[in-house]
């Protein structure tokens, strides 16, 4: 046993790697995502998506009456007031039928299909304008605007 002390420290070690972290930033490393750069799939079933099964029962339902509550043409999505009373019901873009674009106090026909995966809401589908509200502007798909 040697009874000289051990040497001091003269620095700390320093590591290639942390040399220069402070300076400049790096560029953070991601995983390779399969959703990177996509949109992300909406959950709703379009008329695109929904299944023939879907579609056929739909089909074969009752038509309901009500009044659009309300429509946002650049979200794609509004909702109906049942004629009868009951919940809001949702509606898609791509289940209007005919040639204008609804508008809060329209009187529609439809029909309903339930919404996956739970199947617990509904959702409205072939929805023809039967009413057009008095005195609001309309526009068509194409983009033509109509008082009515």
């Amino acid at each position: 046993m040697s009874s000289e002390p051990p040497p001091p420290p003269s620095q700390p070690p320093t590591h290639q790697t942390s040399v220069g972290l402070l300076d400049t930033p790096r560029a953070r490393d991601r995983s390779p995502s399969p959703l990177r750069g996509n949109v992300v799939p909406s959950p709703l079933p379009t008329r695109r998506t929904r299944t023939f099964s879907a579609t056929v029962r739909a089909s074969q339902g009752p038509v309901y009456k009500g009044v659009c509550k309300c429509f946002c043409r650049s979200k794609g999505h509004g909702f109906i007031t049942p004629a009868d009373g009951g919940p809001d019901i949702f509606l898609h873009i791509s289940d209007v039928e005919g040639e204008y674009v609804p508008v809060e106090g329209d009187e529609v026909t439809y029909k309903m299909c339930s919404i996956p995966p739970k199947n617990e809401k509904l959702q409205a589908v072939e929805v023809v304008i039967t009413h057009l509200a008095p005195g609001t502007k309309h526009e068509t798909w194409s983009g033509h605007v109509i008082s009515s």
